[in-house]
């Protein structure tokens, strides 16, 4: 099994050749309502991304957001179009895509250490192996000390971290965020942030991940995909060509607030800044 050491990779660099992971080909959700009426959700959405990418999708509220991430994740099959994943049409299982919501969703009978365990379990028996990769996880994560705790014993935050390791037992290719910190207080969502940076500096998962927040996106992200109301289509797809490492000062760099400005435009319109 590989040490975290060995875990460690290279933020992916835009300009060198890059293989595509996911791709949405002209992808589309259409809903039935009980009176037969059709409810267009998202309609022609195009989108590549790139391994080891971190592309957060922002947008009105209402205009399709989680309908993408949910048929990456394969809760949600589309309407119209295509999607592959790795090359392959469709692709889907806990080995290619793992999932992060909003709330933990621990388990509240098992300690943090089984919690992080439990898709193993759920597929096979747990091995030894499989035990040392959660606690290295939890190492990841920064609770390699809290494996034999309860989850009532941990701040929403430390569940938080449980729930992200959870979600990487299983060595998935793809981490799809649902605004995973949009239930946590201001400073704990500021911790995590950077957090996830450390996460992905360790692992060099693709992550996909749903916000409202466009500074956590200008903040998080390699690129911005910016959503039309609904039908939700992909209005326009920013690179942020921000140094890294980023950190808390980040914010103050002349062109964070230069994109921050540029997403608010596309959501609100432009004359957004000014009502502001």
């Amino acid at each position: 099994m590989a040490t975290v050491s060995q875990l460690k990779s290279a933020r992916p660099s835009h300009s060198g050749k890059t293989q595509t992971l996911i791709e949405l080909a002209h992808a589309g959700v259409t809903f039935q309502s009980r009176t037969g009426d059709a409810l267009v959700a998202v309609e022609d959405f195009n989108l590549r991304i790139q391994d080891g990418e971190i592309v957060s999708l922002v947008g009105p509220s209402g205009c399709g957001k989680s309908t993408v991430l949910r048929m990456l994740a394969g809760l949600q099959q589309p309407t119209t179009g295509d999607i592959w994943i790795g090359g392959g049409r469709q692709r889907r299982g806990f080995s290619e895509v793992a999932i992060v919501f909003q709330r933990p969703t621990l388990l509240p009978w098992l300690s943090v250490l089984k919690n992080v365990l439990y898709p193993v379990r759920a597929l096979r028996r747990t091995t030894a192996a499989d035990r040392s990769r959660a606690q290295e996880l939890l190492e990841v994560v920064g609770l390699g000390d809290m494996g034999a705790r309860m989850p009532h014993e941990l701040s929403g935050g430390m569940q938080q971290r449980a729930s992200i390791a959870r979600s990487l037992i299983l060595d998935p290719k793809i981490l799809l965020m649902d605004e995973p910190f949009g239930a946590l207080d201001a400073l704990t969502r500021e911790d995590l942030q950077l957090d996830l940076l450390d996460i992905h500096a360790s692992t060099g998962k693709t992550i996909l991940l749903v916000t409202h927040s466009i500074n956590e996106a200008v903040l998080l992200s390699d690129r911005v995909a910016v959503m039309s109301t609904r039908p939700g289509r992909l209005q326009e797809l920013i690179s942020i060509d921000i140094p890294t490492p980023r950190s808390h000062e980040t914010p103050a760099h002349p062109a964070f607030h230069h994109y921050a400005g540029r997403i608010r435009d596309d959501i609100f319109g432009p004359n957004a800044r000014s009502r502001a």
